[in-house]
């Protein structure tokens, strides 16, 4: 396995043209490319149609991570010939922890080809008797995947549904399903693209507010400044030591965001439901605690506590 590191130790970016490189570097040796859309950690977004690209004119298979990246920003697969994706819909989906998450194959991969003649032996076997599966791409073969006009013929050959559905191995959880269903209800009001569009402003209005008379010395923004480069969230590196003082009075103040050990906060206003009054408020609220535990720093005795991290973190543990 390869892992494809930043190219500079003081930049956490992973730039376009690096990825290639790599590529180009292991594509004899490499059989399937597999990458984020969106990095967990800086919020980096990949230009999944270039990378695609490139990889298959390398004879790689490619598939893609989009657990950050699903409801959050556009995405083509089709289109951009992705091979497979798969993501969680708990996130900007919106459907709760354990929800059902979801797969995309990409319709290529989904064929189903005529079976083979029947054994033209005048004394067959017995595992010659039984009915030829059509030749498919190899894959984990479930029940729920087979074709429905074969599915209860209980012979020993398995008959996949042309497309991803061939793909299926059981049947899902109606309850899980149902908390996917009922967001998606409400994504079809509206449309990615329109969300997008409200999303870019968001964070680009959290991104003015963060940047603006902060000092400098406090924290730092390490997500791409470029628009076309990120999602909603854009990851603040506080400076050393800071974190926990900092989600101490974010958490008092009902401020719900994420950390990442040891000095990342990172922050996603999303279009569906934050307003550009939430992002004031949070920002308000983020000197503040910034402020604070700086204070504390200087006079010994912080006007915001730092406590040892708790074992139960919740929702600040979950990636």
């Amino acid at each position: 396995m390869v892992l494809i590191k930043p190219p500079a130790d003081n930049s956490p970016y992973l730039p376009t043209s690096h990825i290639l490189s790599i590529i180009d570097e292991h594509a004899s040796t490499t059989s399937l490319l597999l990458l984020p859309g969106i990095q967990f950690y800086t919020g980096q977004l990949f230009d999944i149609a270039t990378i695609t690209a490139h990889a298959h004119s390398r004879g790689i298979t490619v598939g893609w991570d989009l657990a950050h990246a699903v409801g959050n920003v556009p995405l083509k697969l089709h289109e951009w010939a992705v091979d497979f994706a798969v993501w969680c819909n708990y996130k900007y989906m919106n459907s709760g922890p354990g929800a059902i998450g979801g797969l995309f194959v990409h319709e290529k991969h989904g064929s189903v080809g005529t079976p083979p003649p029947a054994s033209e032996s005048t004394t067959p076997s017995e595992s010659e008797r039984q009915p030829s599966a059509p030749p498919y791409r190899p894959r984990l073969s479930g029940w729920w995947g087979s074709d429905k006009q074969s599915r209860f013929a209980m012979t020993n050959a398995f008959v996949p549904i042309p497309g991803a559905s061939g793909y299926q191995l059981s049947n899902p959880s109606a309850v899980d399903t149902t908390a996917v269903l009922a967001s998606l209800s409400v994504f079809a009001s509206t449309s990615i693209d329109e969300l997008r569009k409200k999303s870019l402003r968001l964070t680009g209005y959290l991104e003015y507010l963060l940047l603006w008379d902060h000092g400098g010395s406090v924290y730092e923004i390490i997500t791409p400044l470029k628009e076309a480069e990120r999602g909603a969230q854009l990851s603040v590196k506080l400076k050393e030591g800071m974190l926990e003082g900092v989600m101490k009075v974010l958490e008092e103040e009902g401020v719900v965001v994420d950390e990442r050990r040891p000095d990342v906060v990172r922050v996603a206003p999303t279009p569906l439901y934050n307003t550009f009054e939430d992002v004031w408020r949070f920002v308000d609220v983020f000197r503040m605690a910034c402020s604070g535990v700086r204070m504390g720093e200087k006079e010994g005795e912080g006007a915001v506590m730092v406590e040892a991290a708790s074992e139960d973190k919740g929702w600040g543990e979950v990636k």
